[in-house]
């Protein structure tokens, strides 16, 4: 008899099993909100004034460079009470959110690009089911480089702060998801 217990294998046909694919799915989204939330890279898809999720949200109309950075600098403001943060943290922590969401912003018209071009191939008299996938995969591309470019940012960020400031970000994100229902 032995004592040891054999772990499975990866599979090498190259396909994700349904697990595998709805955990990562769901590690995506998890990073996505924990990140747009926390952070405060939402502010560059806030698009303008009270309620800017309701009135077009991150796939909304064009937003405004200048008010992106401006809604970024005020976010960050609040970030660095809730934190203590010191002046080098900050000098640190703005280019890394900053750049974060300009990349997004880069993300977010490509994904309108998209969007129309699914719109179009949707209008025509005959679909073409090989374009709608191929528009299809190109989108889900697109959220996979998001996905990465906020985890990366995530990190960037967790370097910069304390263990204990980190502590003090995730209790803060907390509250607001409560208070945000």
């Amino acid at each position: 008899m032995s004592d040891t217990t054999q772990t499975p294998r990866p599979s090498t046909s190259g396909e994700e099993s349904p697990r595998r694919r709805f955990f990562r799915r769901t590690a995506i989204a998890t990073v996505i909100a924990g990140l747009a939330s926390g952070i405060g890279l939402t502010a560059f898809a806030l698009g303008g004034g009270h309620g800017g999720w309701h009135r077009g949200g991150f796939m909304g109309a064009p937003l405004d460079p200048a008010m992106v950075d401006e809604r970024l600098d005020r976010m960050l403001t609040h970030v660095y009470a809730e934190i203590d943060a010191t002046d080098m943290q900050k000098q640190q922590l703005a280019p890394i959110v900053k750049g974060a969401a300009q990349d997004l912003l880069s993300l977010r018209g490509k994904m309108h690009d998209a969007h129309r071009q699914a719109v179009e191939l949707l209008s025509r008299e005959r679909i073409d089911r090989g374009a709608l996938e191929t528009v299809r995969a190109d989108q889900l591309e697109l959220v996979e480089a998001a996905s990465k470019r906020l985890t990366q940012a995530l990190a960037d960020v967790a370097d910069v702060l304390t263990p204990e400031q980190r502590k003090q970000l995730a209790e803060h994100i907390g509250r607001w998801h409560r208070h945000r229902g």
